[in-house]
């Protein structure tokens, strides 16, 4: 089974951000992800562009895959969003960067992005490794 086969896997668990949402992975490794929202009517706001609770779940979700996937456990402590424009055309990724790995206290950012690859939010999130 290929990492990205047991991240699925796994993460099918999340049911708010894989079943409920409609994210998906399509890179990971230790430290790093990559996941995709493909946009539905359901994500969409009064304004006829991605609610920015839909983008903020895509970045936390991202940040989740990227900090648990074969490192044990961490939870948010606390998290950031920069909303730099709307999120619109047919979906979005969400690409993790560390930038700080410590013992026990964590930091990423994520950038998401449209389908033209421009910069829709940036999120900073700092974590808790608990196991």
């Amino acid at each position: 089974m290929t990492d990205l086969e047991e991240a699925k896997e796994f993460f099918i668990k999340d049911r708010y951000a894989m079943v409920t949402s409609g994210i998906d992975i399509l890179e990971v490794r230790p430290k790093y992800a990559k996941c995709i929202l493909n946009i539905e009517d359901k994500h969409m706001n009064v304004a006829n562009t991605v609610m920015g609770g839909a983008i903020f779940t895509l970045a936390d979700f991202c940040f989740a895959v990227a900090s648990n996937f074969k490192q044990g456990h961490a939870v948010s402590l606390n998290s950031t969003i920069n909303f730099l424009r709307p999120g619109t055309g047919k979906y979005l990724t969400a690409e993790s960067e560390i930038v700080k790995d410590g013992r026990t206290i964590i930091n990423y950012n994520i950038n998401v992005r449209d389908d033209q690859d421009r910069l829709v939010s940036v999120v900073n999130i700092n974590g808790l490794r608990v196991e």
